[in-house]
């Protein structure tokens, strides 16, 4: 608990007024959460906008309020106005919860691709030198063994400093996050102290918010315009917008590479689907993960580990014992031999990398059947590019659901189909029922044929209708595996 003058001390603020010596033992911005002693954020959204809840909140017994607009409230209301209330949120949460960041050895993964699994990597690696770490990511929040389920790539301001002042608590050394574009943009990780800050890539992706790619990648620099001087600053070099993220950092610059020189550099000599033969400054090591991407991901993470402190021979000894991360070119075998690859690839880059990866292990003689989909009210100009990508880079492509939300599924798939060249119209399906699209693959596949189902991943819903029904990409494959093909064997 802290008095509200406390906790805006750090703020730029327009006005003030109202008790500031009051006690505050709370931070809300949902006006359904507002009660006596909580401190009241007025958020602007995209959706709905705080400002209107402002007089629930007061009814509800509130007596601070931060917002962004000039308001009527009665003189015992605290009203702090100020010209970006996320920012303060921020700002306020970091004070609120005795600043956890800076007490941590707090790393930061952005990019569009390879997020979570080098924050995943990273925190298994840590912990098998035997740290205490945190890892905050799309598929789930943890602290060491304990598992916390994550809503969403980066947690609001509020909760994610809540969950790093639980960090703190459990007495973790390193903590690892993604930090995504909408995050960066709306503020959620402003205040916090970064050790250090990764970019793996960038491709087309989240237009649906964005609007433009430019505007995208302003929200990913802004994480490295905006990090410490006593933090370095680690980017993939061979991304042609790598060294833009380092234009304007205060931080100590460092880049990795495959092909390109770089501070750290790799190369990849041959893989397989159990996993890839790597050479990372001039030591051979055997990894158990698949494809030039996931090379990549594992330079990011032998680079990092080195920028905190860790000795090049113990980070390759450690990292070659670490398996795939959930949802990510996760692979199954049936009992004839069919491949099953299930990876979370919902944009065209991500897809096209899955592909070509599939395509430079297989010999050629198998078939390659891509089950994908693409999410509803969400970017709807990569459907096309999706389609494009599936049906020309596989054998066979079957176009279904992935999370539909509040859009008609069929129109989805028309969408995806207009992408689709008239050479390679023979080899696609459209089928809308997810289950039944993998069912399709299955029935379709000969022993040595690979099936990749793209786009969920992780996920264990499907989202219809505002209604998320038990859905999980990997159960459903081996279920599948099982009825046609009876004891499927996992690699």
């Amino acid at each position: 608990m802290k008095t509200l003058q406390t906790l805006i001390q750090q703020l730029n603020c327009i006005s003030i007024s109202g008790p500031i010596d009051q006690e505050i033992d709370a931070l809300v911005y949902d006006s359904r959460l507002a009660k006596p002693g909580a401190l009241f954020f007025a958020i602007q959204g995209t959706q709905t906008d705080g400002h209107q809840f402002i007089p629930q909140v007061i009814e509800a017994g509130c007596k601070a309020i931060v917002c962004s607009e000039s308001i009527q409230a009665p003189e015992h209301i605290a009203v702090v106005r100020v010209k970006d209330t996320q920012e303060a949120m921020a700002t306020v949460a970091s004070v609120f919860y005795n600043h956890p960041s800076s007490q941590l050895k707090l790393v930061a993964v952005t990019g569009t691709n390879g997020k979570t699994t080098v924050a995943t990597l990273l925190f298994q690696l840590f912990r098998s030198f035997g740290h205490h770490v945190g890892l905050i990511s799309t598929v789930q929040n943890q602290i060491d063994e304990e598992i916390i389920p994550a809503t969403h790539t980066t947690p609001d301001s509020v909760k994610l400093n809540q969950l790093l002042a639980l960090m703190v608590e459990r007495g973790c050394e390193y903590a690892f996050m993604e930090a995504s574009s909408h995050a960066i943009h709306q503020r959620r990780v402003a205040g916090l102290k970064f050790t250090g800050v990764c970019f793996t890539n960038i491709t087309h992706d989240h237009l649906d918010y964005h609007l433009t790619f430019d505007n995208y990648l302003k929200a990913k620099k802004q994480l490295f315009d905006e990090v410490n001087p006593d933090a370095f600053a680690l980017v993939n070099k061979d991304d042609r917008n790598g060294m833009v993220m380092l234009q304007n950092t205060q931080a100590s610059r460092y880049t990795y590479g495959l092909k390109q020189m770089a501070d750290f550099k790799a190369r990849l000599i041959e893989h397989d689907f159990n996993g890839m033969l790597l050479e990372i400054d001039n030591q051979e090591a055997w990894f158990r993960l698949v494809g030039h991407f996931n090379a990549y991901n594992l330079l990011c993470v032998y680079g990092c580990a080195f920028l905190l402190g860790k000795s090049r021979e113990e980070i390759i000894t450690h990292l070659s014992n670490l398996g795939s991360v959930r949802g990510r070119f996760e692979y199954i075998r049936s009992s004839n031999g069919i491949h099953g690859i299930i990876d979370y690839a919902h944009t065209p880059d991500a897809l096209e990398n899955i592909l070509s990866t599939i395509n430079q292990i297989r010999t050629g003689n198998e078939e390659l059947i891509t089950v994908v989909g693409c999410g509803g009210n969400r970017d709807s100009a990569k459907r096309p590019i999706m389609a494009d990508v599936a049906s020309s880079q596989s054998t066979r492509a079957i176009f279904t659901s992935d999370n539909p939300r509040n859009e008609n599924p069929e129109h989805i798939l028309d969408e995806m189909q207009k992408g689709v060249k008239p050479l390679h119209y023979k080899r696609t399906l459209r089928i809308s029922d997810r289950k039944e699209a993998i069912k399709t693959a299955v029935s379709l596949a000969k022993p040595g044929d690979v099936i990749l189902v793209a786009g969920k991943g992780h996920e264990t819903y499907q989202e219809i209708q505002g209604v998320r029904h038990p859905f999980d990409d990997k159960q459903v494959l081996a279920e599948l595996f099982d009825l046609f093909n009876p004891n499927p064997k996992q690699a």
